[in-house]
């Protein structure tokens, strides 16, 4: 990418300031993905994750969760049809229903245990663990499908600042592949992409 034309992308993606509350954060983020859902024509493209199609990021999304909320919350988010069925549909009921625990007044007083990552205030830990989530795979999905895969600047500097600090946990967690080497002087969303084992200039879009 050229340096006018990098200057350019972030500074389209900058025009929104994600707010730091959880719900909030959620509301936009996710209402990012629910656009490239509904923009999505082929759900058999094939996604920049080995093995996965456009199908395969909204079944990730949509199957984590509920259990995490389940067995550390006792949290029974609603189900829709199933992402082979309706993929659509699977995502706004499941999107829906975070977004309800989170606007939940009495979410503010729960907590979520893990025998991985202990405790914490329940919205803490969508935020960090889900929301951080759907942010990386609305990459995925854009890329997939040959939509705007532009992501926010300053939020990728964020989750790249605090992921390269514990990047050795991250690695031997199994969730994440190695590294992509990026191009010296390379934007926040590259290197971020970099990171998390994708290759930023990936394309494979069905003929």
């Amino acid at each position: 990418m050229a340096r006018s034309e990098q200057a350019a992308s972030e500074q389209a993606g900058s025009e929104t300031v994600l707010s730091e509350a959880p719900a909030e954060r959620h509301r936009h983020i996710a209402g990012l993905f629910t656009e490239r859902v509904h923009g999505t024509r082929s759900w058999t493209a094939p996604a920049p994750v080995d093995g996965w199609t456009a199908r395969d990021v909204v079944r990730h999304l949509t199957e984590w969760l509920p259990a995490f909320l389940a067995a550390g919350a006792s949290v029974d988010l609603p189900r829709g049809p199933s992402v082979d069925e309706d993929p659509v549909a699977a995502w706004q009921v499941h999107c829906d229903g975070v977004q309800a625990v989170l606007d939940d007044p009495e979410t503010a007083h729960r907590e979520l245990a893990n025998p991985h990552i202990g405790r914490l205030p329940l919205a803490a830990a969508i935020d960090q663990f889900y929301t951080a989530d759907v942010f990386m795979h609305t990459w995925d999905l854009a890329r997939a499908t040959g939509q705007d895969d532009r992501l926010d600047p300053a939020f990728c500097a964020q989750l790249l600042g605090g992921m390269e600090g514990m990047e050795e946990v991250i690695r031997s967690s199994g969730q994440y592949g190695p590294r992509v080497e990026v191009p010296a002087g390379a934007d926040t969303q590259t290197r971020l992409l970099g990171f998390i084992g994708r290759d930023p200039f990936w394309s494979g879009l069905e003929p």
